[in-house]
């Protein structure tokens, strides 16, 4: 076991991702942001909670989305569903898709799959807490990382929120 990021580290990442966010979308008029389900919703409620912070006269859309029956690997085990909350529109605004980590990209594609049902966004970034690099099986990248790591395939990166830290296993 290796810690990643320690409480303290988690702490600043999550608030320099949030400025990282605001710098790029000054307006947030045209911006919704989306956490993927169950594990990317800790991390982008805090992170939309601090943009929040910093803009309350802002109007901050924010919503969830769960991806489990757009996932290919479906038919191999039995998964429940979470429950999707998008209570706006993202036809023609700028999707921000927010998850902890980022591993073989097969998470990110079922997002996108999943968001287009809800109408065609003008924009899409990606957003997460760790980026896993030399583990891609599809060629997604993200747009705002908190930490790249190297990782063998038989790691494990967990987000221990209780602990407030990131877990290398």
């Amino acid at each position: 076991m290796k810690i990643i990021l320690d409480s303290y580290q988690l702490h600043l990442t999550i608030q320099r991702l949030a400025h990282q966010l605001i710098e790029s979308h000054t307006d947030f008029e045209n911006t919704v942001f989306i956490g993927i389900q169950p594990r990317g919703i800790l991390l982008s409620d805090k992170i939309v909670d601090h943009i929040r912070q910093l803009y309350p006269q802002q109007k901050i859309q924010y919503g969830k989305l769960d991806i489990t029956f757009y996932r290919d690997d479906i038919r191999k085990e039995l998964h429940v569903a979470n429950k999707t909350d998008i209570p706006f529109s993202i036809e023609n605004r700028k999707v921000v898709l927010i998850d902890d980590v980022l591993y073989t990209g097969r998470t990110i594609r079922a997002a996108l799959d999943a968001i287009n049902d809800f109408g065609r966004p003008a924009k899409v970034e990606l957003c997460v807490l760790v980026d896993r690099r030399f583990s891609r099986q599809l060629p997604i990248q993200p747009d705002f990382c908190g930490k790249a790591i190297d990782s063998l395939i038989s790691q494990k990166v967990k987000v221990e929120w209780e602990k407030g830290e990131v877990v290398l296993y």
